[in-house]
């Protein structure tokens, strides 16, 4: 990711820090991170926004992104997403609210600091590898199972941290998942 869109998402992950905000970093920067980078056209940011979050919210952010108080919160009432665009660059960043099912629940609980840019070093949470994995799984059968941007990234994260994996884990909430076959053909074909 270039390092515009790298600082555009810092914008937003400031003001979710400031306002105490649980967030995690997913989508391609994170198998990035764990896998092989991509080029990708926008950041994907799981968010615990709560209803009161929402104006401090826009009022931080307007200016510099287009985004919709009503649309954030028709996101927060819905478990869904909402998206936020950078008027400078035109870079989006999707916010994705967390469903607080036991599986987003585990993967707040073990996020971990990374660093996303140097000079100066900024640390950013980052969905480990396993959820990450786990994640682009889910969305590889929710849209059909037909997408190979997502199959190649998680073939990249399992290469990638090949003997790394915690693959009980992996197994355990791919069944809760439903996508323990999914899992299965992904180990298969590394």
């Amino acid at each position: 990711m270039a390092s515009e869109q790298i600082e555009v998402t810092l914008i937003v992950i400031e003001v979710l820090e400031r306002l105490g905000v649980p967030y995690l970093i997913g989508g391609s920067l994170a198998s990035a991170v764990h896998g092989v980078a991509r080029s990708t056209l926008d950041s994907d940011l799981v968010v615990e926004l709560q209803p009161e979050h929402a104006q401090p919210l826009v009022e931080a952010l307007q200016g510099h992104f287009y985004l919709d108080l009503e649309t954030i919160q028709w996101a927060i009432q819905q478990r869904s997403s909402a998206s936020l665009i950078h008027l400078e660059s035109m870079f989006k960043i999707d916010l994705f609210i967390s469903r607080q099912r036991p599986f987003d629940q585990a993967r707040f609980s073990r996020r971990t600091l990374h660093p996303v840019m140097d000079n100066p070093e900024r640390l950013a949470y980052v969905c480990t590898a396993e959820d990450i994995l786990l994640a682009k799984l889910e969305w590889y059968r929710q849209g059909g199972e037909v997408s190979e941007r997502q199959w190649r990234d998680i073939l990249g994260i399992l290469r990638v941290q090949q003997g790394r994996l915690d693959v009980a884990y992996l197994r355990y909430w791919a069944a809760e998942l439903g996508i323990l076959d999914l899992l299965d053909r992904a180990l298969a074909a590394t």
